[in-house]
């Protein structure tokens, strides 16, 4: 087995580490997020965590690790004696990759002893191997929604139950709950968010001397990695050993009514929905000062746990960055009360030597950087005055019509266009592909009837084959490519118009978040086409570099149109599964280059012989309008929709309008 990064070596991932250490002191906590950017450690650090936690007791040959001490445990192997062998084990991490099946997870019938014997045994899922351990979903931004709903069950019931083929089993299923995620890669969704006790951010050090000390650690690991988790051991050790210790006080620690109150107050203050937040703070604060080797919980054990337990709990809005604002923090917190003297011989607050900490054994908690300041309104300058165009600010988002992609896909799940996924309705049934589907069992038997003449059968039970097998075909919805085409040109750029187009835009990517679709940017003004965004399932991103788009220049709308095939091309490449639905924004006028027109009218149809769903968006304003959008739409064999029709008011007051005008 290859040799693991020791946890105690990783460097500039203080809070990173504070977060695991506490919610396994306290698996009550609910879990941590872990956001940043690749490259961060995070995964090392994950994995490293299971080296440095207490062996647990279990009982011997128990395929759900059921605990001795528990009276009544939970597990499909039982019941068990009262003097059961036991046996002491490591605790597991148990990885949940991001395209795991749902019996995967949960587990299933074991359909060849089913099939072959006639016998209905369990198969136990990653749930049940994650019990009393660490469940790990790397990319937790990435997953299924199916899957997603399956963690909130579990979480939220501490067991996993399985209904399925004639079986029904339950066992318990208690584990920490650690994510990691690049938001670059898009946003998680807000009721798996919420389950998660602590979240982080994480970023590479800016430090040059610290950068230098990670390179040569990993250096030295990768040469000698024997050696060097050698020379971390008596670390490693001493701080299980911290680890354990921690968990047998934290019983023993005391909330006070005073600090309980402090915990209400910051909750309140910083305005979070529900009662969730108070709890997890209120755990982790009593976690924080185990792990210190306090009995009582203080200010600093508050202020520890809220920077860890409040920045995604926060009320903000769909495109606000998390954070905490530290200055709030401390106005609620006070400083009526002095903090504990540190322990002689250890770090500033308590930590030994060669802790995750700290270099220097000294605990540092950081809070996540606040939120951006939105940029102010700018005026806009005439077309042509300024080089770099005008910047418009948008005005409040609005829930817009549904767009979709028409006929039957099969691409990731999600909430856009009609596709085979792995869960939704019933359609049908056809052979399994690897662990493709749940089992059909009526198509199953159907498919082997025909057959059992001449497979010998004259009685007893029905004889079946591989070839028999059926699973089940179901219909739901899935996520799509959102590209964005918008006309940043001189004819846009009046405040009025690209306000309205920016706040259009920022609308359709709202709702391209809400149903969990990767989206890109491209724009087109002066000279050329650029991309300003490369499709991504980060919408907070598109947000921004649309916030900050100019106007201004003549229209090179060839150039846009070709520079979006070429995009939609090597995204065919890269996803193939994933259908694309092209939003593009303009008013149709092409004024860039010789023949502009023709060569528009010519990249229109090289980007409609690819059969790509399009809606167009005219943004073409006044009562002498020149319909050049519509003329567009007709070349592209898009759809076509006017500006003030995009949101779903708009379209409910045209179909009353219609009803209205029909029954007069």
């Amino acid at each position: 087995m290859p040799k693991q990064f020791p946890f105690s070596a990783v460097v500039g991932s203080d809070d990173m580490a504070l977060a695991l250490i506490l919610t396994t002191i306290s698996p009550e906590v609910g879990g941590v997020l872990v956001r940043g950017e690749k490259g961060t450690a995070k995964s090392t650090i994950v994995r490293a965590l299971a080296a440095v936690l207490p062996p647990i007791e279990v009982i011997a040959g128990d395929r759900f690790s059921s605990d001795p001490r528990d009276p009544a445990p939970l597990s499909p192997d039982g019941p068990f004696a009262t003097d059961a062998a036991t046996e002491t084990r490591p605790v597991r991490l148990v990885e949940l990759p991001v395209g795991a099946t749902e019996d995967r997870v949960l587990g299933s019938l074991h359909l060849e002893r089913a099939l072959a014997e006639g016998r209905t045994e369990y198969e136990p899922g990653l749930l049940a191997r994650a019990h009393r351990g660490i469940l790990y979903v790397d990319e937790v931004n990435l997953l299924h929604d199916h899957l997603v709903d399956v963690l909130l069950d579990a979480a939220a019931m501490g067991r996993s139950t399985v209904e399925r083929d004639g079986v029904s089993v339950e066992h318990a299923a208690r584990f920490v709950l650690v994510g990691t995620m690049n938001p670059e890669e898009g946003e998680l969704r807000p009721q798996l968010l919420d389950r998660f006790g602590l979240t982080v951010e994480v970023a590479a050090p800016r430090d040059p001397a610290l950068r230098v000390d990670v390179v040569r650690r990993r250096m030295a690991f990768d040469a000698d990695p024997d050696t060097f988790v050698a020379s971390y051991a008596e670390d490693e050790r001493a701080l299980t050993d911290r680890i354990l210790a921690a968990q047998k006080l934290v019983d023993q620690v005391e909330l006070s009514d005073t600090a309980l109150l402090r915990i209400a107050e910051i909750c309140a203050a910083f305005e979070v929905d529900g009662m969730r937040a108070d709890i997890v703070t209120a755990r982790t604060a009593v976690a924080h000062a185990a792990w210190h080797e306090r009995s009582e919980v203080t200010s600093e054990d508050i202020r520890a746990a809220a920077r860890l337990a409040l920045p995604h709990r926060r009320r903000r809005n769909p495109f606000d960055a998390p954070g905490l604002d530290d200055d709030l923090l401390d106005e609620v917190l006070g400083d009526d009360e002095p903090d504990p003297d540190p322990d002689p011989g250890s770090g500033a607050d308590g930590a030994p030597d060669g802790s995750p900490d700290g270099e220097d054994g000294s605990e540092t908690v950081a809070a996540p950087p606040p939120p951006p300041a939105s940029p102010p309104p700018q005026e806009p300058t005439p077309t042509g005055s300024d080089p770099a165009g005008s910047t418009a600010t948008p005005g409040a988002t609005y829930r817009t019509r549904l767009f979709a992609v028409s006929g039957v896909g099969a691409g990731e799940t999600g909430r856009r266009s009609r596709a085979i996924t792995a869960n939704g309705r019933r359609v049908g049934a056809a052979r399994p592909v690897g662990r493709a589907g749940a089992l059909h069992l009526t198509e199953t038997l159907r498919a082997a009837a025909p057959h059992q003449h001449s497979r010998g059968r004259e009685s007893g039970p029905i004889r079946f084959r591989g070839e028999d097998l059926r699973v089940a075909v179901r219909e739901g919805r899935e996520s799509n490519l959102v590209l964005f085409c918008v006309d940043a040109s001189g004819s846009m750029a009046a405040r009025k118009r690209m306000e309205q187009v920016k706040t259009a835009v920022l609308s359709l990517l709202l709702d391209a978040y809400q149903r969990r679709d990767k989206v890109g940017l491209v724009t087109f003004r002066g000279t050329g086409a650029e991309l300003a965004l490369p499709p991504t399932g980060s919408v907070d991103v598109a947000a921004k570099r649309l916030h900050d788009l100019p106007a201004g220049g003549r229209t090179p709308l060839a150039e846009g149109l070709l520079e979006t095939a070429r995009v939609l091309d090597l995204e065919r490449i890269r996803d193939p599964h994933r259908r694309p639905l092209l939003v593009l924004v303009t008013d149709g006028r092409a004024t860039a280059g010789l023949d502009a027109v023709q060569r528009s009218r010519r990249a229109a149809a090289l980007l409609a012989a690819r059969g790509v769903a399009t809606v167009l968006v005219d943004c073409e304003s006044g009562a002498l309008g020149l319909g050049l959008a519509r003329h567009l739409a007709a070349d592209l064999a898009a759809e076509y929709l006017p500006l003030t029709e995009v949101s779903a008011s708009a379209l409910t007051g045209t179909v009353q309008h219609s009803i209205r005008k029909g029954a007069a």
